[in-house]
This record gives C-alpha cells, sequence and structure tokens, in this order.
C-alpha cells in the first residue's frame, strides 16, 4: 500500500504561481495531478512517467504547469504559473504501478487526500 500526501495548497491572486508537492510513502511509477472543482467531475491535469523522461498535460494547462519529479525523495511535484480562477480546484496526487503516462483516472491505483488551490480575480 502506498500513501499519498499533498501539500503547497492554498489561496493565491490570479496571475500568481503555487508548487505543489506529493509525497509517497513508498516507490511509485507513474504519477499524476488530478483536480476538481465545486460541482465539475474530477479531471486530469498531467501525468510523469517513473522516470520523469515522459510527461502530458491537459491543453487546459500546458505551457502553464510543469509536473516533475525526485525519486529520492518519493516526491512529485506541480509547478502551477499563470494561475487564473478557473484553477481553483480540488488537487489531487495519484499513483500507479505501471509505468507510462496515463491520463485516465480510474487506472490509478492510490490516491491521496487533495489540497485545496484557490485563485482569486
Amino acid at each position: 500500500q502506498v500513501q499519498l500526501v499533498e501539500s503547497g495548497g492554498g489561496l493565491v491572486q490570479a496571475g500568481g504561481s503555487l508548487r505543489l508537492s506529493c509525497a509517497a510513502s513508498g516507490r511509485t511509477f507513474s504519477m499524476g495531478w488530478f483536480r476538481q472543482a465545486p460541482g465539475k467531475e474530477r479531471e486530469f491535469v498531467a501525468a510523469i512517467s517513473w522516470t520523469g523522461g515522459s510527461t502530458y498535460y491537459a491543453d487546459s494547462v500546458k505551457g502553464r504547469f510543469t509536473i516533475s519529479r525526485d525519486n529520492a525523495k518519493n516526491t512529485v511535484y506541480l509547478q502551477m504559473n499563470s494561475l487564473g480562477p478557473e484553477d481553483t480546484a480540488v488537487y489531487y496526487c495519484a499513483a500507479r504501478r505501471g509505468g507510462t503516462v496515463i491520463t485516465a483516472l480510474t487506472l490509478y491505483d492510490f490516491w491521496g487526500q487533495g489540497t485545496q488551490v484557490t485563485v482569486s480575480s
């Protein structure tokens, strides 16, 4: 069993930046970030392969968000720049045993509790 703990969320003004972290209790393989806004379904944000050599982003965040990982620390990061009110959501970290980059949330095996990101206009 792998436990994931997110941190780094908070309140930021539009145009600002935040960096989310996700610390894993054990070894993980490919990992992803998802988000869920009030009244909406959880959606894919970004994913990264085990080696970090492959990444994939949702169109809505491409060019603004960067996913990265430090396997020595069992930690994945999501650097979020140029934030807008549309980015307000609870952000979830997820991990899967497979090594490839996957966008479908149903294929992830472990989930964190989420961290709130609120962007004010």
